[in-house]
């Protein structure tokens, strides 16, 4: 009896082995570095990770401010609030800025602003402290809010460590707001 002849085996890589390779591949280049075009800038120019830290530390700067001027008008918030504040001058501190440690106590004009100060970059025009406690906590905990969102979005453009002190200042930042609305229900 004859034995039939063996089967025709294709010599090389088999067609799965071929996908599995060109997906790890694919996988592996997505979670490398890549060409770290976030973290070099070209030609002197600043990369968009120095981007975001900056733009992160005047946040932080500014929402610092904004607390001053709720502090500066409503100083029996100071038990409520002054932690939150020092939080916020470790954020700013964290992305490279320097904040004054204390809160100063200055006096406020009628547009909320402390006599020859002018609202931070990101302290919006309307960023005046309203009449009552209830409504500046309110304000506070919005502008925290808006600025956790922001970092929330910028996260996602930043290479690792970065991307993590975002998502744990932007964290941080929506626990404020929070804490500052929960108090007054």
């Amino acid at each position: 009896m004859s034995y039939p002849p063996p089967p025709r085996v294709p010599s090389g890589p088999r067609r799965r082995s071929l996908l599995a390779s060109v997906a790890g591949g694919v996988l592996l280049t997505g979670c490398s570095d890549g060409d770290k075009s976030g973290e070099e800038g070209t030609a002197g120019s600043p990369s968009v990770a120095e981007r975001v830290r900056a733009r992160a530390a005047r946040d932080s700067r500014g929402i610092v401010e904004r607390y001053d001027m709720v502090l500066a008008a409503f100083p029996t918030l100071a038990e409520r609030v002054g932690p939150l504040r020092a939080e916020a001058v470790r954020h700013a501190e964290a992305f490279g800025e320097t904040a004054p440690k204390t809160s100063p106590s200055p006096s406020v004009s009628p547009s909320g602003t402390p006599d020859g100060a002018s609202p931070s970059p990101s302290a919006s025009p309307s960023a005046a402290v309203p009449a009552t406690e209830k409504d500046a906590l309110a304000q506070l905990a919005a502008a925290e809010r808006a600025l956790a969102d922001r970092r929330a979005k910028a996260l996602l453009d930043v290479p690792g460590e970065l991307a993590r002190l975002l998502a744990s200042v932007a964290a941080a930042g929506a626990a404020h707001a929070y804490l500052l609305t929960e108090g007054s229900r």
